[in-house]
């Protein structure tokens, strides 16, 4: 009966010991789960770097093989034109802004509202 007693207790033992490890120890239920989420988080971040890339991946790809894209950047941020084209630029008088002012902003046609009643 004695044996039995100290058989019992040392699986009672054993059974605390496993548990702690489960919940506590190296590679603990908490710190499998914090790492899933982690490796959720880093999936997820992955995914969009992918997708940047990839359209980064196609912008070289074209500048490389299309000239279309060339003349595009060329056009937009050097303001080149093409020989035989006609460039216009289109200058607005500061009196026509004046002129719209008031139907775009209510404050300023206010403004001027009062500034042209008499005293």
């Amino acid at each position: 009966m004695r044996a039995l007693r100290w058989v019992l207790l040392g699986l009672v033992l054993l059974l605390g010991w496993l548990q702690y490890r489960l919940w506590f120890g190296i590679g603990s239920a908490g710190e499998v789960s914090a790492l899933e989420a982690q490796v959720e988080h880093q999936r997820r971040e992955n995914g969009g770097l992918h997708e940047r890339n990839a359209a980064l991946a196609a912008e070289v790809r074209d500048l490389k093989e299309g000239v279309a894209a060339v003349e595009e950047r060329a056009r937009s941020e050097l303001g080149m034109i093409k020989p035989g084209e006609v460039f216009y630029r289109v200058v607005e008088d500061p009196a026509q802004r004046k002129a719209l002012a008031p139907a775009t902003d209510p404050d300023a046609a206010k403004a001027d509202e009062d500034a042209r009643e008499p005293d």
